[in-house]
């Protein structure tokens, strides 16, 4: 497997102490790897240092072997980001949002027209379809969508982007158990193959034990210090104990 990202020494701090300690950690080309730990165990600091938006304090982020801060537009859009916000438009209807996923491959004129009037839509609809939604509901606003709708709606956006690695802040969270389960076999269904055949590779964080059975490989932070990098299968109830205990 090819290894997409690395993650070398790396330190974030603030004010209330270290958010990430000296953080090792590479993940390769179609892993499924799970990010769990506490509220506050570094999860989000880590996926925003993976993706570029926050850059650490000290040591080193790369993608493919190049230092992600002089990664192009078009080198970061093979990072794909699903914010526990989601980051929706709310005044832009549900295929300009999808069409937001491209952005980076496209220029000034396909945006402006796409905020004028929705293009390519068969590339939406298809997107679409692929995380269960009608196509019915293209032309409707995102104000309109159900938190459900919203979700798929994002992660159609994320296909639409096409990137080799795919990061999920908490997808998982606040859902009912049967739409979350719905929502985690989207992305380890559809998501993890490319319009090319090529396997897509997941880093999602979530709470729920239950789901981690799902992925390859199961990180795990506490206090910014990762205290678990094994197998799924590896982890039991001492594992368990040592990730969330108070100790």
């Amino acid at each position: 497997m090819r290894r997409l990202l690395e993650i070398r020494g790396v330190f974030v701090q603030s004010s209330r102490g270290n958010r990430l300690n000296d953080i090792n950690l590479s993940i390769s080309s179609g892993e499924r790897v799970a990010l769990v730990g506490s509220n506050g165990s570094g999860k989000s600091s880590l996926l925003a240092v993976a993706n570029g938006t926050l850059i650490p304090d000290s040591g080193k982020v790369l993608w493919q072997n190049y230092p992600t801060s002089n990664l192009g537009q078009r080198q970061r859009q093979k990072i794909g980001t699903l914010w526990q916000d989601l980051r929706l438009v709310e005044e832009l209807n549900v295929a300009q949002n999808i069409n937001s996923g491209a952005l980076a491959n496209r220029n000034l004129l396909w945006a402006l027209a796409n905020l004028l009037k929705p293009i390519e839509l068969n590339a939406c609809s298809e997107c679409l379809k692929k995380v269960g939604l009608s196509t019915s509901i293209l032309s409707a606003m995102v104000s309109e969508l159900s938190g459900g709708q919203r979700q798929r709606v994002a992660i159609a956006r994320l296909l639409r982007q096409k990137p080799e690695l795919i990061l999920a802040d908490e997808p998982l969270f606040s859902l009912d158990p049967i739409l979350a389960k719905e929502i985690l076999h989207l992305f380890l269904d559809n998501t993890m193959t490319s319009d090319m055949g090529e396997e897509r590779t997941l880093l999602m964080s979530l709470h729920q034990p239950s789901f981690f059975r799902h992925f390859d490989r199961v990180i795990a932070l506490k206090s910014g210090r990762v205290v678990f990098d094994q197998p799924a299968e590896c982890l039991d109830e001492e594992a368990l104990a040592l990730i969330y205990g108070s100790a």
